[in-house]
């Protein structure tokens, strides 16, 4: 019977976190595969709007996070975290550029349409793109023609897509029962990690939760 690994990751497109998670992934796995090179490794992403409040036309940015930490010293020491963060695992996030803390209800729903269609390195390259969208060009996820044009500029029909694009602030419900914390790593339903952790956390809960799998192979 062939391995397998299971991944589910649980995220949100403004998050930074999610992202420099994400390249903490993508590092563990190419270490994952190196030692275990008959493993299949499925990766599914499961979007979590972390803001459902949010209005369809967004929010001020700077003053968002102004209200969220209190003062302008608090927002700076906060984002020159992040961007510190950024850089280690080589991701260049300019936050200065960003003017508006969208609504990502619609950014969710597109990603899932596309998702539902099967085709996994199309769905990967959108998700790429809407992160590099929001983080390194300040654009709108939640404005329609941003996400229209953007799926286009991945190879994906606007027309496929247009109607899941609600633009009414309706909240995306998300995976029944997914994490509630972002960003949130699991696989094969059995080991959990939280947060943007380092490459070598990833790695090792990707070990143990292969060896479980393994030991309940054994004594089935």
């Amino acid at each position: 019977m062939s391995r397998r690994l299971d991944i589910d990751v649980f995220f949100d497109f403004i998050c930074p976190w999610c992202l420099i998670g994400k390249r903490q992934m993508e590092h563990a796995q190419v270490q994952f595969r190196s030692r275990h090179p008959d493993v299949q490794i499925s990766t599914k992403w499961h979007g979590v709007q972390l803001l459902p409040q949010i209005p369809v036309q967004g929010e001020p940015f700077a003053e968002f996070y102004r209200k969220r930490l209190g003062n302008a010293d608090a927002v700076a020491m906060r984002q020159a975290q992040v961007q510190q963060a950024a850089a280690a695992v080589g991701l260049n996030i300019d936050l200065s550029n960003i003017a508006v803390m969208p609504n990502t209800a619609d950014a969710h729903r597109l990603m899932e349409r596309v998702s539902a269609q099967g085709n996994a390195v199309q769905s990967d390259v959108l998700i790429e793109r809407l992160f590099a969208a929001y983080f390194q060009k300040g654009e709108d996820l939640g404005n329609r023609e941003t996400l229209l044009a953007i799926a286009q500029s991945c190879g994906i029909d606007p027309r496929v897509v247009a109607d899941c694009l609600l633009g009414d602030a309706t909240p995306f419900d998300g995976f029944p029962g997914g994490a509630s914390g972002v960003p949130s790593f699991q696989f094969n339903r059995r080991m959990s990690v939280v947060g943007a952790q380092p490459a070598h956390a990833l790695l090792g809960a990707m070990n143990e939760a292969l060896k479980e799998q393994e030991r309940e192979r054994a004594t089935a």
